[in-house]
């Protein structure tokens, strides 16, 4: 009996203790709307679309810190600013999870195929690129990346969105991360998976009056 009480013991201390940080919650991401938050982050008094998600069921190495998104993204054809200079004022979001309205931890842009210098071309002539906030409060641990995704003009357009450039930004980033692709010694397989229900359709509320298919792709990565 008492061997029992001890193996038993053991087994519930072992269930207990997440051996991943996706295990906390053991979800791919938790609907931000439940617990008030939004899939609609702050832009002025208006938002744009959180339409991509880094799945919390991804490798523990995607979802460990900002560094580890930025070498993810560099695998799929994004790095940090150019010379890390950061213009403009940081959108907000609230993912539901606790923590209220928090600043973007971090905005990344299109490299062109240069993760040193490429995001330098693109604030000039544009192209894509996402702010990111992860879901990590108590209330919906699920470590998910909420990325806004949206393709913008160049400099001399003052970076505005390009026309139904929400959608295109997300389509462009889904199609270039699904698959395999290696940055820093690290390996990653994506899949994706498009949702609806989370966005709705139309330009209501949105940056731009751009309107929105209402899709929001969930990325799950696999890293080796």
């Amino acid at each position: 009996m008492v061997r029992f009480a001890a193996l038993s013991l053991f087994v519930a201390c072992a269930l207990a203790v997440p051996t991943s940080l996706s295990e906390r919650s053991g979800v791919a991401y938790y609907n931000p709307a439940a617990n008030g938050g939004s899939m609609l982050d702050v832009s002025g008094s208006l938002g744009e679309p959180l339409n991509v998600i880094i799945s919390g069921l991804s490798s523990p190495s995607v979802l460990a810190s900002t560094n580890a998104l930025i070498n993810y993204a560099r695998a799929i054809g994004f790095s940090t600013e150019c010379f890390g200079i950061h213009i403009g004022t940081p959108q907000t979001a609230n993912l539901g999870d606790g923590q209220g309205q928090v600043n973007q931890l971090i905005e990344l842009r299109q490299d062109y195929g240069s993760a040193s210098l490429g995001t330098c071309l693109e604030s000039v002539i544009g192209g894509n690129h996402f702010r990111a906030w992860q879901q990590s409060g108590s209330l919906a641990p699920s470590d998910a990346w909420f990325l806004a995704v949206s393709k913008e003009e160049p400099a001399t357009q003052s970076h505005n969105i390009v026309p139904d450039g929400y959608d295109i930004g997300r389509d462009a980033l889904v199609s270039g991360a699904v698959g395999t692709h290696s940055f820093g010694g690290v390996t990653y397989t994506t899949t994706a998976q498009n949702v609806t229900g989370l966005l709705s359709v139309g330009s209501a509320g949105i940056n731009h009056g751009i309107a929105l298919d209402g899709i929001v792709t969930v990325l799950t990565v696999t890293a080796s």
